[in-house]
């Protein structure tokens, strides 16, 4: 009687007030998150020694089918806006983001990245795939396509509720991207448009801690998921990640993940989300090709064919020059070009990565601040190899074409081609990376005895020849190493 008078008193009963039977937990059927919860009385358990007084009752933990699911809380809104501060006039030729059905949210997130006009994918792709149509759109990267198909899951995803049976793992929305790189810009660019609404979005790659992964998949809901291929599948694999609620699938860089054979990974991806009539696909590529529109015949319904000629637009910004010179002395003229002219945030492409590797070595050997991205580099290392670039804190950045895809940093002012590449189409890859938002670029291509061979095939796809020039004689001087200052206290 001891022990249960203590018993009632430590769950706040009188003796004439019996204790409440403890109401049953719901049983999702998927993971959920873990939430603790208080015992009931009916699972306080304790040994009855004569002596003892109140003994603490233990915690029985619940099992992973009876752990509750979270409500998501969300994003606050930071800063008092209507849509009346996004004042953009009217101009003839010109597409703007108020011509178009736009929640405020997104239109307050617009106004902060500066858009006020629609890029001409933007303003084909956005007419059709806001009305629910799929799309296939040809465009280079840095034309804006990335926004253009995020404003429209954005919209999707915020004028149709979600379902009131919710658990995590479920994305409502689905972007496929072949590089890490362009995975993680395009989450960034998802991060900046949906800051005002209760989205959240999370990203899959490779090379990087999948527990750490997925215990973010676990925390809260997943509503825009961007993945590469192969990540994505582990997830799917495991029973983590469950795609038969995806609303919107976007397939980015269509031909470069038919280059890079990841098409088989995607077509397992695809058969794991509705049928394509139950859900909105959107695929982009830089190329139409035979095997593209296939790709796009088997996975979307009746599309909309959005083509934009972008390699104008990178002729048109991008200076471009071409530097006949030996193989034996690119580096010399890398390295004086750099040095001499002072130029602060400079790309380098080199077609294998053991290339990538050794100008880079060379170059801080030789006092230049240079970092390299490529296959070999560990993904946390690449990302902070990003951002150090991004932020001017690293000088050059040398890169294979595989590592440099997805690339966006603004203020890049040369691409330099250590050697010519072997596809005519990354060459306009490369050289947009420079040139951007309407800025003025330049870029230099090394034509060597071993890489010349590739000029025709690249002029045959820009429309028009490159003049070859033969580089001053001061930039080929052998390279003299430059002196930093060392501080007082080293």
């Amino acid at each position: 009687m001891t022990v249960l008078k203590a018993l009632k008193k430590m769950f706040g009963k009188s003796e004439a007030e019996p204790l409440a039977p403890a109401a049953p937990l719901p049983v999702p059927q998927r993971q959920t998150e873990s939430v603790s919860r208080e015992p009931s009385a009916a699972e306080v358990h304790v040994p009855m020694p004569e002596h003892s007084a109140a003994i603490a009752p233990p915690v029985t933990s619940p099992t992973r089918a009876e752990r509750p699911r979270r409500e998501r809380a969300p994003k606050p809104v930071v800063i008092p806006w209507k849509p009346e501060d996004f004042v953009v006039e009217p101009q003839e030729g010109k597409t703007r983001f108020h011509d178009f059905p736009l929640a405020p949210e997104l239109m307050h997130a617009i106004q902060d990245l500066g858009f006020p006009y629609c890029t001409p994918i933007q303003a084909g792709v956005l007419g059709y795939t806001l009305k629910g149509r799929d799309a296939i759109g040809r465009a280079q990267t840095g034309t804006g396509k990335t926004a253009a198909f995020l404003i429209s899951i954005i919209t999707q995803l915020t004028q149709t509720p979600p379902p009131k049976e919710r658990y995590m793992g479920e994305p409502r929305a689905l972007i496929i991207a072949p590089t890490r790189e362009l995975v993680v810009q395009i989450a960034k660019d998802a991060e900046a448009l949906t800051k005002y609404t209760d989205l959240n979005v999370m990203t899959f790659v490779g090379g990087m801690d999948f527990d750490k992964q997925l215990k973010h998949l676990e925390a809260r809901h997943c509503d825009i998921l961007v993945a590469t291929p192969g990540r994505l599948l582990d997830f799917a694999q495991r029973g983590e990640v469950h795609l038969d609620m995806v609303e919107v699938m976007v397939l980015d860089e269509a031909d470069r993940m038919l280059d890079m054979g990841f098409i088989p990974q995607v077509r397992s991806i695809i058969r794991q989300t509705p049928h394509k009539g139950e859900r909105q696909t959107l695929l982009f590529s830089a190329t139409f090709t035979e095997d593209v529109m296939n790709l796009a015949k088997q996975w979307t319904t009746d599309p909309a064919i959005v083509e934009i000629e972008s390699l104008n637009v990178a002729s048109d910004t991008v200076e471009q020059h071409i530097y006949a010179v030996a193989g034996a002395d690119k580096y010399k003229l890398l390295f004086n070009l750099i040095n001499d002219h002072g130029w602060e945030r400079v790309m380098v492409f080199a077609n294998r990565k053991d290339e990538v590797r050794r100008i880079e070595e060379r170059l801080v050997r030789d006092g230049i601040n240079a970092a390299q991205l490529s296959g070999d580099v560990p993904q946390h290392k690449r990302i902070k190899t990003l951002e150090g670039f991004r932020e001017g804190k690293i000088r050059v950045l040398v890169a294979t074409d595989v590592a440099g895809r997805g690339i966006h940093i603004d203020g890049i002012s040369h691409v330099i081609n250590f050697t010519l590449p072997e596809v005519p189409d990354d060459y306009v890859h490369r050289i947009g990376r420079t040139g951007r938002a309407g800025a003025d670029g330049v870029s230099i291509s090394f034509a060597g005895e071993d890489d010349s061979y590739q000029l025709p095939s690249i002029e045959e796809k820009l429309g028009r020849k490159i003049s070859c020039e033969t580089p001053p004689t001061v930039l080929l001087r052998p390279v003299v190493r430059v002196q930093r200052a060392i501080p007082a206290a080293e």
